[in-house]
């Protein structure tokens, strides 16, 4: 198996490569183990299965307007997460969404996926994600915070849309030097 090997906060091991089209069995397979209430928050509303034309469209992506981060357990080679933004009308933004299969999730992978992902983003000329979610989702919401300035609309009783600013990997390293003297971690001298 090939990709960038990651070890999550629990040890557990995963290898992060870009998404190919012959990854549709790995859809497939990770989308069983994908709860109900899981792929009701990532397409907010129910859904049984994916079609072949959405498993296409999942895996044919074209790495610059299309993105697909995916990652898979180093031990079984099953695929766990993906994450992945469609650049919009507006060139400098894109729709980012992550998903992370139940037994999987709460080990930070959705995290360092959204990282490697914005990163991506940044190198092919988009400043800023868009992303629709429900409003109970605190967890895809702090993730989304992490990445840079976060403008949050409500769209309806339940639903949110982001606006998150992509920062360069220097206001990233800023922004986590201001989080770490902001707790305590780290002290600013007069």
């Amino acid at each position: 198996m090939d990709g960038e090997a990651l070890t999550l906060r629990d040890g557990s091991r995963v290898l992060v490569r870009p998404v190919r089209p012959d990854d549709k069995a790995l859809f497939r397979a990770a989308w069983e183990r994908f709860g109900p209430d899981s792929r009701y928050r990532r397409f907010m509303g129910a859904k049984r299965a994916l079609s072949g034309r959405e498993l296409a469209y999942f895996t044919e992506v074209d790495h610059v307007d299309h993105e697909a981060l995916g990652a898979r357990d180093a031990e079984t080679g099953e695929g766990v997460a993906v994450a992945r933004y469609v650049r919009l009308e507006d060139p400098a933004a894109a729709e980012a969404a992550v998903a992370v299969v139940d037994d999987w999730q709460h080990r930070g992978l959705g995290g360092e996926l959204l990282r490697r992902l914005a990163r991506r983003a940044r190198e092919n000329g988009i400043e800023r994600f868009h992303a629709s979610l429900f409003a109970f989702n605190d967890d895809m919401l702090a993730l989304f915070e992490e990445l840079g300035r976060t403008r949050v609309r409500r769209a309806g009783d339940a639903q949110l849309e982001l606006d998150v600013e992509l920062a360069t990997a220097e206001g990233g390293r800023l922004r986590q030097a201001l989080r770490a003297a902001a707790s305590g971690l780290v002290g600013l001298r007069p």
